[in-house]
């Protein structure tokens, strides 16, 4: 069966080298060479459509902009692409949320998947407001996706909990198909909500083994319950003809850093309360105290797997480097260990969904790992010379 893939958009700022920012890291540190604008983000949504991406992740936080409001003008600019929208249960209302869900379907139908962000830096959630623990967050999390998948039910929605409470609560319109959720989270708190209320479970990018580990967990979870997941993976790609090129691009990225400008973004990261971002940070840890940073394959933590993009950027941390046969190869032993959606990202953004698109997913087409159909046309484009077999 063929693999989903969706892309990322950098409502933050892009570049051609890593872009700081992330989860755990304040607001305004995140800003590239090239501006968030409207105009360049639909140049990367129209570029993951006419490659048969399924959808587009559009991050939420402090250090990005507002994913409801972007979403909503680039679904305006596509025709079919969807919108994997981040949100923070803890800083809305669940009915208003379900409402909102509803609307953005009624006006783009099929088009809408969220993305659940619980919210590992309290630090940050206090600014938004939010001034509950780790736990409580979690819980009230649970509280949330009950009454929303209730009200998507159509159901008339009285409910009376430690941290949320609806009277009479019922929507005038349902999300039709309803919206899957997918959620993240690495610690024994996030296990349970994924299992009970999730569509899809999504992991950082870690090694294969450590992948498998966690989707026998959540699937153990989940069938308690009596419920299936699919199982999605959150990685950036740097993937060129050759395995030299690919790595000669990772060096690159790497030359643009110095000691102070990783320190400061670990000290940053640090204060996280997220596991996941604790596993990420745990990746490269070795060559951050020896120094050893700077030879790019000194970061490579499992075969073409690179903990590069962890140094200065929160979240997702890795990325798969390589040629494309091997960066192919790597996707395949994700999908055997039970990996049914990747959602993808590189720097630039724009210029690396072409290099994957053309390079990658013909690969895993002729794999029956991607569906044939939704691949782009081989030919010339801005940024890959015509081919001349």
């Amino acid at each position: 069966m063929p693999l989903t893939y969706h892309w990322f958009l950098p409502t933050y700022g892009d570049s051609r080298f890593i872009v700081g920012g992330g989860h755990g890291m304040p607001a305004g540190s995140a800003r590239g060479d090239r501006d968030a604008s409207i105009e360049y983000l639909t140049s990367i949504v129209t570029a993951a459509e006419s490659f048969g991406f399924t959808g587009a992740l559009i991050p939420a936080g402090a250090w990005c902009e507002d994913a409801w409001l972007t979403a909503s003008m680039l679904a305006r600019e596509t025709r079919k692409l969807a919108f994997l929208i981040a949100f923070r249960p803890g800083l809305m209302s669940p009915t208003l949320s379900a409402q909102m869900a509803a609307t953005f379907a009624k006006h783009a139908p099929g088009r809408l998947l969220l993305n659940v962000v619980t919210g590992g830096e309290a630090h940050e959630q206090r600014a938004f407001g939010d001034h509950l623990d780790k736990a409580a967050r979690y819980a009230r999390c649970d509280e949330f996706l009950t009454i929303v998948r209730s009200l998507w039910r159509g159901e008339t929605v009285t409910f009376a909990g430690e941290h949320l409470n609806v009277e009479n609560a019922k929507l005038g319109t349902l999300p039709f198909p309803r919206p899957p959720l997918y959620f993240g989270g690495s610690s024994p708190a996030a296990g349970p909500v994924a299992a009970e209320h999730s569509d899809v479970y999504l992991t950082w990018g870690e090694p294969v083994d450590a992948v498998a580990e966690k989707v026998a967990w959540i699937r153990r979870l989940a069938a308690e319950r009596g419920r299936k997941l699919r199982f999605g993976i959150r990685l950036h790609v740097i993937t060129r003809d050759t395995a030299d090129e690919a790595w000669a691009q990772a060096g690159r990225l790497l030359e643009a850093l110095d000691d102070e400008t990783v320190e400061r973004a670990q000290v940053g990261l640090a204060r996280s309360e997220s596991t996941g971002q604790a596993r990420m940070r745990a990746l490269h840890e070795g060559n951050r105290t020896a120094s050893s940073w700077r030879d790019p394959r000194s970061l490579e933590i499992a075969p073409n797997l690179w903990s590069g993009v962890g140094l200065v950027r929160g979240g997702a941390g890795t990325a798969l480097v390589g040629s494309h046969e091997e960066v192919a190869a790597r996707i395949a032993e994700y999908a055997a260990v039970g990996i049914d959606e990747f959602v993808l990202s590189g720097y630039p953004h724009l210029e690396e969904l072409y290099w994957f698109g053309e390079g990658v997913l013909p690969i895993l087409a002729s794999q029956a790992l991607a569906d044939p159909s939704a691949c782009a046309s081989s030919g010339s484009t801005a940024f890959l010379p015509a081919s001349t077999s």
